[in-house]
């Protein structure tokens, strides 16, 4: 939860349109998240959709190009997004197991975060921030 509201935190700050929240993802009203998104789950539009897969077919019928934000044999590094590439939504996936793969093929593309440590990973809502500000930064 505490995850959840940090990316709410940063959805405001990058003035994102709006949060889909799905499969178990915990949704407002709750404390904790309430309490890391400092307010920020009140001023971001959100919805919750249990069906990631129905989530992602209603963005692609707003007209939205849906990318994970992912390692993948494919990727495209996050920072090479061009106009023809918006409007977009980012897939986000699980912290442990990431995005499924069932998911990833009905995605537009993976994007990667580039990683130059040990580790291959980052914690969820630090995701989440690298890739709003990435998408964002030449809008």
């Amino acid at each position: 939860m505490y995850n959840v509201g940090s990316i709410f935190r940063s959805a405001d700050a990058f003035r994102i349109q709006r949060l889909v929240l799905t499969g178990y993802t915990p949704a407002p009203p709750r404390a904790e998240i309430h309490k890391t998104a400092l307010g920020a789950d009140d001023t971001v539009p959100w919805v919750a959709i249990r069906n990631t897969m129905e989530a992602i077919a209603l963005m692609k019928a707003d007209g939205l190009r849906i990318f994970a934000v992912e390692l993948t044999d494919s990727p495209r590094p996050i920072d090479t997004l061009v106009a023809a590439d918006y409007p977009c939504a980012l897939v986000l996936g699980n912290e442990i197991s990431g995005v499924s793969n069932d998911v990833l093929a009905v995605c537009d593309g993976a994007l990667e975060i580039p990683m130059h440590g040990v580790k291959h990973s980052l914690n969820v809502a630090v995701a989440a921030g690298i890739a709003m500000y990435a998408t964002t930064r030449s809008l």
